[in-house]
């Protein structure tokens, strides 16, 4: 299977809000069950997962970041920190202008890809850190950037199954850049958009029945019903056909017991990167014998591609509100009669 294809396997199998309530600099942050953070003379003490990082005063905020994830890029543009990054990887699926330009200038270098980082060269740029998704197969290359100084961040932000969890990472984004108040500005924007928004959700007359993902080979990948995909559905106001499905991964099924749970579906979303209904049809013969194929409202993730960049993937993990919107426009059309979608298209 392609890496891209696994990304978008990764991202809607594992794509799951507690309210945070304003701590003192003494307090720990709880971003997430899986992220916090505190201050300590000075300095800030993270615990990230199972790894836990100290800095120290005068080593924040950092001036010289390396991002290996494309779905980082989406918090430091947030933060209009563009400036900070000296190099990524893939950048290939990074969306950002921005960014896009820096890497034109030669401010930003090219670090190569998960196949094969440019280990040589990341050393020699000396990044005060690099944030990255763990990946237990490349350990022996992160021993090596910690043997030569180099501060290695694991930030798995695509584990998280509560919209605005994700977007909380945008807070200890802020703390580490020097953009604290920035982050908390963003942070509350977002945060009363998506209330506003999933309050407008209950106001509509109807509740839609939706199936989401796509098949891969024989299996179709199905998000939980306690993934960020399946909260998103429930907080538009939407019946997600998993909806009592207690699984923050992926369900696997076959196409046979889909078929069995999806004839009263009415839109069916996150059906991959596909351009038309045709092409679809030439890929899976089978889904002409489901009922929302012929009948229903079909919509992909590509509102804001270019090339293999994706903004779903690198905006749209911190602006849970414009997501939660498409999805409220797709399914309650009549509620956001002036808005045109951000991320999704409909396939025709």
């Amino acid at each position: 299977m392609k890496p891209r294809i696994l990304l978008l396997i990764a991202f809607f199998a594992l794509t799951s809000c507690k309210r945070e309530t304003k701590n003192s600099p003494s307090e720990a942050v709880s971003v997430s069950n899986l992220v916090q953070y505190k201050e300590e003379n000075g300095g800030i003490h993270i615990k990230s997962g199972n790894f836990t990082y100290d800095f120290k005063k005068n080593q924040i905020p950092f001036k010289k970041i390396i991002l290996l994830n494309a779905s980082m890029a989406g918090y430091i543009s947030e933060l209009n920190a563009e400036n900070l990054i000296i190099g990524v990887s893939n950048p290939e699926y990074i969306y950002s202008e921005k960014i896009q330009n820096l890497i034109k200038q030669g401010k930003i270098q090219n670090l190569g890809s998960e196949q094969k980082y440019d280990v040589e060269k990341i050393i020699s740029l000396k990044p005060d850190a690099i944030f990255t998704n763990h990946i237990a197969s490349f350990d022996n290359t992160y021993q090596l950037l910690k043997n030569n100084g180099i501060q290695v961040v694991f930030l798995d932000e695509y584990l998280e199954q509560k919209p605005l969890e994700k977007t909380a990472y945008i807070k200890l984004f802020g703390k580490l850049l020097g953009k604290e108040k920035e982050a908390e500005t963003k942070f509350d924007e977002v945060e009363k958009n998506y209330s506003d928004l999933k309050k407008l959700a209950l106001t509509a007359k109807e509740k839609p029945i939706v199936l989401a993902n796509e098949m891969y080979g024989d299996v179709w990948y199905l998000p939980g019903g306690k993934t960020s995909a399946a909260n998103f559905i429930s907080d538009a106001n939407a019946e997600y056909i998993l909806k009592d499905n207690t699984d923050q991964k992926a369900v696997t099924m076959s196409f046979e017991e889909v078929f069995a749970k999806s004839g009263k579906v009415q839109y069916w979303i996150n059906a991959g990167n596909h351009i038309s209904k045709k092409e679809m049809l030439s890929m899976n013969p089978f889904y002409s014998k489901l009922n929302v194929f012929n009948k229903g409202k079909i919509y992909v993730i590509t509102g804001k591609e270019k090339a293999q960049a994706n903004d779903f993937f690198e905006s749209g993990v911190v602006r849970a509100d414009l997501v939660l919107k498409d999805y409220i426009k797709i399914f309650h059309p009549e509620l956001l009669p002036g808005y045109q979608l951000t991320y999704m298209k409909e396939l025709q």
